[in-house]
C-alpha cells in the first residue's frame, strides 16, 4: 500500500522498458481513452477561456502554445478546435522526448493543422519566436522533486503570457479504481502497472506550494486548483501584457 503523504517513486513501465513501436502507440492510446474518465481537457481549456475574456490572447499574431511532454496528441488537437472556434490564430508545438510520440501523434492529426511535434529534451528546446503559453498534462509526475523544480523555472523563464499544469491529485480512491478497473478491463501490461503508479506520484497541494516557492514563483503568483475528479492543477498568469 503506497503512503498517500508524500510523493511516490516508483518507476513508470513507458519511462523505463524497451518496447516496439506498434505496442507503444497502443499503449498511448489505451491511456488516453482512460484518461477521458477523468475529463482531462476542462481545466486546460479553462485556463485559456479565462485568458480570453479578459482580451490577454490578443497578440496580433499567431498565439504560441507548447505542450510539454505532449504523448498522443490530444491535448493540442482539442486546443486547435477551441481555437478555430473563437477565430484565435495559433502556433502550436508539442515536444516530447520520445521520438515515438511525435510519430504517433502526427499519424492521427490533419496535416493542415497549425501543429507540429518536436522531439527533444525540454531544457534544450529553444523556439526562435518565444512561447506564450506553456501547458502540460500528466507530465509533471514524471519528474523528481529537483527537476520539477526546474521546470517551473523553466516555464517561469519562458512563457511570456503565462503557463498551466494540468496533474493529477494523489489520493487512495483514484488509485485503487485505476488498479482494478484497468485489471478488469484487460488493458495493455504498462497501462495497469502506470495508471496507478501515476496517481501515486502525483500530487498534493503543500507538495505544488513548496515547489512554486522553490522555483522562485511570485508568491501568491500561481493558483492551486482543484478539478473534479481527482485533478490537481497550478495556473500561473502573468501581469505583463502580450
Amino acid at each position: 500500500m503506497p503512503d498517500f503523504s508524500r510523493r511516490g517513486t516508483a518507476p513508470e513501465l513507458m519511462d523505463t522498458e524497451a518496447t516496439g513501436y506498434e505496442d507503444f502507440r497502443a499503449c498511448l492510446e489505451q491511456l488516453v481513452q482512460a484518461n477521458r474518465l477523468f475529463l482531462p481537457y476542462r481545466p486546460t481549456l479553462a485556463f485559456l477561456e479565462r485568458l480570453h475574456t479578459r482580451g490577454r490572447l490578443n497578440t496580433g499574431r499567431p498565439l504560441s502554445i507548447v505542450d510539454i511532454g505532449s504523448g498522443y496528441g490530444d491535448m493540442l488537437r482539442r486546443i486547435d478546435q477551441w481555437a478555430h472556434e473563437r477565430g484565435i490564430p495559433v502556433d502550436l508545438q508539442g515536444v516530447d522526448i520520445n521520438p515515438w510520440s511525435a510519430r504517433a501523434a502526427s499519424e492521427v492529426t490533419r496535416p493542415d493543422r497549425p501543429i507540429r511535434w518536436i522531439s527533444q529534451d525540454l531544457f534544450d528546446y529553444k523556439p526562435e519566436r518565444g512561447i506564450d503559453i506553456v501547458i502540460s498534462s500528466l507530465f509533471t509526475h514524471h519528474l523528481p522533486d529537483p527537476m520539477l523544480v526546474r521546470f517551473v523555472a523553466w516555464m517561469e523563464d519562458t512563457a511570456r503570457l503565462g503557463w498551466f499544469v494540468n496533474d493529477l491529485h494523489r489520493h487512495p480512491l483514484p488509485y485503487y479504481s485505476l488498479k482494478s478497473g484497468f485489471r478488469l478491463t484487460r488493458r495493455h501490461r504498462f497501462v495497469q502497472h502506470d495508471g496507478p503508479v501515476s496517481v501515486a506520484n502525483a500530487f498534493r497541494r503543500d507538495d505544488w506550494l513548496r515547489t512554486l516557492s522553490a522555483a522562485g514563483v511570485p508568491r501568491n503568483g500561481a493558483r492551486v486548483e482543484p478539478w473534479f475528479p481527482f485533478r490537481l492543477c497550478v495556473a500561473r498568469e502573468k501581469d505583463s501584457g502580450p
